[in-house]
């Protein structure tokens, strides 16, 4: 059953996206790469932020998710395309010319590979280190469900923040993640920090959570439990938008005042960080959430 929608959009939503020429230009370069970016496909709200603080997220493995989100804007069905081989060095170049001191690379369900696409994260991954060595990559990778040893893969390719997004409390998995579990998602990163414990490495494990699809406060706070008993250090959690009116409605507007309670609750758990308010994104504020973080202060003076 669907949530009953909320109403309109509260004030502390109202936002304006800057274009100034600086960001034309950047955005013409990825066009010119033939890349797709979470940051442009979502419509972030935080795109300008993000691309002129040097972090950007870049979404590999084409621009059709083989899954069906109630929440997502990015296109399902088949893919017609298979693996672009040139890819890796596209988003390398693209690393280079922004200037970024923190890259994330995502990408679509590709649940149609034998390996999820596992094999194609970890060329990226090389790519990107190889030409930008003072880049920190962060990986946000699907579930790799039924894909034996896939995660292994991804994580032999040495990236600073293992990223997995379970995105909704286990009740609402049905409507808003039907091909999705939420116990395969927690599962994931269990088994990424328990490598990392096991290596002792600087890994950080990273989760997200939308809220605002109709789940209560305290599920909110129980995901965040099982996130934490599960090995990981950071969790990120934002207000649901509707993308389009085919999309899951909004079932409640989170006041910030909430946002800023689950952020001490967080911290309270034992999380390493949590970003949490309403215009937070999985990747908003990136490159604070890695093993060594840059200073605010030298972080300020290169946006």
């Amino acid at each position: 059953m669907s949530p009953t929608p909320a109403g309109r959009r509260p004030e502390w939503l109202r936002i304006t996206i800057r274009t100034d020429e600086s960001f034309r230009q950047l955005r013409g370069m990825v066009g010119e790469l033939r890349l797709n970016t979470v940051c442009q496909e979502a419509r972030c709200p935080n795109i300008w932020e993000c691309w002129n603080a040097g972090t950007a997220t870049f979404m590999i493995l084409g621009d059709t998710c083989t899954r069906t989100c109630g929440f997502c804007n990015v296109k399902s069905g088949r893919p017609s395309a298979g693996v672009d081989r040139s890819e890796p060095e596209h988003v390398a170049e693209a690393v280079f010319r922004l200037g970024l001191r923190h890259a994330v690379i995502t990408s679509v369900d590709r649940d149609d590979l034998t390996d999820g696409g596992a094999r194609h994260f970890a060329d990226v991954v090389a790519a990107v280190r190889a030409r930008v060595p003072s880049c920190a990559v962060e990986v946000l990778t699907p579930d790799f469900k039924r894909k034996p040893g896939a995660l292994d893969v991804v994580l032999d390719s040495g990236p600073a923040v293992f990223a997995h997004n379970v995105e909704t409390v286990p009740r609402l998995y049905k409507t808003a993640r039907p091909g999705s579990s939420y116990s395969g998602s927690v599962g994931l990163l269990r088994a990424a920090a328990t490598r990392r414990d096991r290596e002792r490495s600087a890994l950080r494990v990273k989760s997200s959570i939308i809220v605002g699809l109709g789940e209560e406060d305290a599920e909110v706070l129980a995901v965040m439990r099982d996130l934490r008993a599960a090995g990981v250090d950071v969790v990120t959690l934002g207000q649901y938008l509707q993308p389009t009116t085919g999309h899951l409605p909004v079932a409640r507007w989170v006041h910030p005042d909430q946002f800023a309670r689950f952020r001490d609750d967080g911290m309270a758990m034992g999380f390493a960080h949590v970003e949490s308010g309403p215009l937070v994104r999985s990747s908003y504020h990136a490159e604070r959430h890695r093993p060594d973080p840059p200073p605010l202060a030298e972080a300020a003076a290169g946006s």
